[in-house]
């Protein structure tokens, strides 16, 4: 029968530098604190709007043009916040661990393309 419960990782290659679990933030970003406060109210605008369309509102019903207003307004703040904090990880990892870091960068550029998508379909349904 195989174990299942926690394992301690294999121990390191004799005389390797133990890799850190985590890098002090240096500078934390204004808005940390109040990401879930102002990812909140944006779900359940966009719960309100996608709801409305499901039962055959127009998109330029002005019910959903403000949820989508608002619940846009509240996510392009809370995920540039999201962003730079990802940016500043990746820059923090990259003098400990280069992989981790690069793959804090590949993370910086997935938030900016899912930041233009957002703005994009905002505008889609604004100029509706």
């Amino acid at each position: 029968m195989p174990v299942l419960d926690r394992q301690a990782p294999p121990p390191a290659a004799p005389g390797a530098p133990e890799t850190p679990r985590s890098v002090p933030e240096a500078r934390p970003t204004p808005l940390q604190k109040h990401y879930v406060l102002l990812s909140a109210p944006a779900l359940v605008l966009g719960t309100v709007a996608i709801t409305a369309l499901e039962m055959g509102a127009a998109l330029g019903s002005p019910l959903v043009k403000l949820c989508v207003v608002v619940a846009a307004s509240l996510l392009a703040v809370a995920n540039a916040d999201a962003i730079v904090r990802i940016w500043r990880s990746a820059w923090a990892w990259m003098p400990v661990d280069r992989g981790r870091g690069l793959f804090r960068l590949a993370w910086t550029l997935a938030g900016v393309v899912l930041y233009v998508l957002l703005v994009a379909a905002a505008w889609v349904v604004v100029t509706a």
